[in-house]
């Protein structure tokens, strides 16, 4: 059955300090139409402008897929909707959707992420996989020049062999190797998936999310410019926002630091 309601295309509920962002196409494999890119940007830029979200989960709905990248039947069927792999536009780019959201954003893997649903997954900060999560990268084998970032992002988070193996067979890469090549955080059965990456981001926010945002906005745009230029942006950016932190301060939390390292 064809969803038409925009709104239902993207489920969105607030958890004390959590969003999470469920992906909500279960028939079609949460495959990525033009409904869900439009609704997944509202959703994101709502957690983004919500100052109670401190940290966002984003999942698919069912257990079969996280999702399964472009909708196929509607590439084929509108013309001009392959355009979605290159458009700019966060309305229109799920990735750049994502990326409005400066808060940490969980990605949840619950099934499989395939080609264009990869590169979704790869578009979080860091991924909690379920024991039957799969990444694909089908690009080769569909004809399609990956435009959200996959080329560039697999090779630099699992080594420039591996990716491009997977990029010129397509095969599947299941969720403990995706582990052991540092693709994926954690591997958890799937009723613990949730709970996993939420608990996690109840950790998350329970930091001062104005400093988390700071500190990712840093990895990111370090990430973006050779280890040099990296080095530099750090110590600029350390230089000015620590001559402001009055030793007080530090003082003041240490104890509770110390308390939570010894409980875990």
């Amino acid at each position: 059955m064809t969803q038409t309601n925009q709104a239902d295309t993207v489920l969105y509920e607030v958890r004390d300090k959590v969003a999470l962002v469920t992906l909500n196409r279960p028939e079609a494999m949460n495959a990525i139409n033009k409904a869900l890119r439009r609704r997944l940007y509202e959703v994101m830029r709502a957690a983004d402008r919500d100052d109670t979200v401190h940290a966002v989960v984003l999942t698919g709905a069912g257990t079969r897929a996280f999702t399964a990248g472009l909708d196929l039947k509607e590439l084929g069927s509108q013309e001009g909707a392959l355009g979605a792999a290159n458009d700019k536009d966060p309305a229109n780019n799920p990735v750049k959707a994502i990326e409005v959201c400066r808060k940490p954003v969980i990605g949840a893997v619950n099934g499989v992420a395939i080609t264009g649903g990869f590169e979704v997954a790869l578009a979080c900060d860091f991924l909690i996989a379920a024991t039957n999560a799969r990444f694909a990268d089908t690009h080769a084998r569909v004809g399609i020049t990956p435009g959200w970032g996959l080329s560039q992002k697999l090779s630099r988070m699992i080594g420039i062999g591996r990716a491009k193996e997977l990029a010129f067979t397509g095969n599947f890469l299941g969720a403990e190797t995706a582990l052991q090549w540092g693709l994926v955080n954690h591997v958890v059965e799937p009723d613990d998936l949730l709970p996993t990456a939420l608990k996690l981001a109840e950790d998350v926010a329970s930091i001062d999310t104005a400093f988390v945002q700071s500190y990712k906005r840093l990895i990111d745009d370090g990430f973006a410019v050779s280890f040099g230029e990296g080095m530099a942006i750090e110590a600029k950016r350390s230089s000015a926002a620590n001559s402001k932190v009055a030793p007080e301060q530090v003082e003041s939390v240490r104890k509770d630091v110390q308390e939570r390292g010894r409980g875990q």
